[in-house]
This record gives structure tokens, C-alpha cells and sequence, in this order.
């Protein structure tokens, strides 16, 4: 005998929990680009001044700066990758009861495929896509629903990923100060872009567990519970306005 079908669960307590790391990462990204600033300020005089002019207390400063946002931004995306991978999942499992015939991959690749080098790059996105079309009102309407904060959060994420290892491979690469200078504003550059791609990435997480929670809200996306007959009993044919009709059993 099959089992109950999948319930919906609030995505709205992991969204917060998301959102607020994800401001965590925004913070961290700004002292990123503050550090750049005062490195690439610091090299600036160095380099009119000459290498007598070199204020060593400054330069540690500017380095500790670095390394320190540096390491809180990590930290911020460890947590904020674990807790948006749990929040994804939720969404997926609430698709299955919205429209589950629209689901091209089933929920555990929601979860695993984050985890598929290069497959990652597009695996999570056609999840994401079939989570928002079954999240709107009409799940086979032909528009879908912020298809643009999509495609906009998810090709900044890719690039600002990308540009940010060639930015600290060429800082960590760096041996004079004219090296030092460009490889700082390469770093707030990735900086910018990583707090475009956060802000953009807390507005998806924020508009699509809106649409599940208004849609829960409505009343109507559960599926008719089965209705299970006694061994040996009569199956009864469901009545046109979904009631079961009765039986001769019934009294």
C-alpha cells in the first residue's frame, strides 16, 4: 500500500537564517574592499616616495586588513553555503507537492548537485528554475516568475567566483609594489562584484520563499489524500466535486 505523499515545510525560518549570513557576507565583502583600498593607497605612496619612503607600519597594517576581511568573508561563506544548500533543498521538497510534474530532477539533486565539479555550473540553476515555476500561482503559465533575478544572481555568481581566484592568485603572486598596487584593485574589483552577487542571491532567497509561503497560504496546493478501503472492502470512486462518494457500506 503506497504512503502518504510529501508535505509541505516552511522555508521561512531558513530563509531568515540565509538572509541574515548572507548580510554577514555582504559586511565581510565591504572590509575586503576596504583593505584593497588602504593597500592599494599605501602602494600608491610607496611608489611616489620611493623605497625610502616606505612606512613598514603601514604596509603591515593594509596586510593584517586584508588578511583579516579575508577571513571573516570565509568564514561568512562557509556557513552562508551550508545554510542556503538546507534552504534549497526545503524549496525543492515544497515543489514536489506544488507541482511535482514540472521537477526535472528529483530533490536529492539539490543537495548533490552543488557538489559535481563543472556540473555545478548549470545543475543547481535548472533546479532553481523548476522550484520557481512550480512556486507561482500558475506552474504551466508560459512566463516565468523572476527568470531575470535568476539569470542575473546566477551569471554574477559564476563570474565573481571565477574573477575572484585570479584576483588573490595575482595579490598572493605579487613581490613589488607596483605588483602589490594592481593586484589591491583587482581584489576591489571581486569585492564589488561579490557584493552584487549577495545582494542579488538574498533577493531570490527572499522572493521565492515569499511566493511558496503566499501559495501555501492560499490554501489550495495539496493534492486529495487517498482514501484507503478496508481489506476485502469496496474502492470508492471519487464524487466530480473531489468528496467520496458513498458506499453501500455507509450508514
Amino acid at each position: 500500500m503506497p504512503g502518504p505523499g510529501p508535505v509541505l515545510r516552511s522555508p521561512l525560518g531558513l530563509a531568515h537564517a540565509v538572509t541574515a549570513l548572507l548580510a554577514v557576507v555582504i559586511v565581510a565583502d565591504v572590509l575586503s574592499l576596504g583593505a584593497a583600498a588602504y593597500m592599494r593607497s599605501v602602494m600608491a605612496d610607496v611608489l611616489s616616495t620611493g623605497p625610502t619612503g616606505i612606512d613598514m607600519d603601514a604596509v603591515d597594517r593594509a596586510d593584517t586588513a586584508i588578511a583579516g576581511s579575508s577571513g571573516l568573508y570565509l568564514l561568512g561563506l562557509i556557513g552562508t553555503a551550508t545554510l542556503f544548500i538546507i534552504w534549497f533543498h526545503r524549496v525543492r521538497h515544497n515543489a514536489e507537492v506544488f507541482a511535482p510534474d514540472v521537477q526535472r530532477r528529483t530533490p536529492g539533486w539539490a543537495i548533490g548537485g552543488w557538489f559535481i565539479p563543472f556540473a555545478n555550473l548549470w545543475i543547481p540553476r535548472g533546479i532553481a528554475q523548476d522550484v520557481l515555476r512550480a512556486s507561482q500561482p500558475d506552474p504551466y503559465a508560459g512566463e516565468l516568475r523572476h527568470q531575470r533575478l535568476l539569470n542575473s544572481w546566477w551569471s554574477l555568481w559564476i563570474v565573481s567566483n571565477i574573477f575572484d581566484r585570479l584576483a588573490a592568485r595575482q595579490y598572493d603572486a605579487a613581490e613589488d609594489p607596483q605588483a602589490v598596487h594592481d593586484a589591491a584593485g583587482w581584489l576591489m574589483l571581486g569585492s564589488v562584484l561579490d557584493i552584487v552577487a549577495a545582494v542579488l542571491a538574498l533577493l531570490f532567497v527572499r522572493r521565492l520563499t515569499a511566493d511558496q509561503n503566499a501559495k501555501a497560504m492560499a490554501g489550495n496546493p495539496f493534492p486529495p489524500e487517498p482514501q484507503y478501503p478496508a481489506a476485502g472492502g469496496p474502492v470508492p470512486r471519487p464524487a466530480p466535486d473531489g468528496r467520496r462518494r458513498r458506499t453501500p457500506d455507509d450508514t
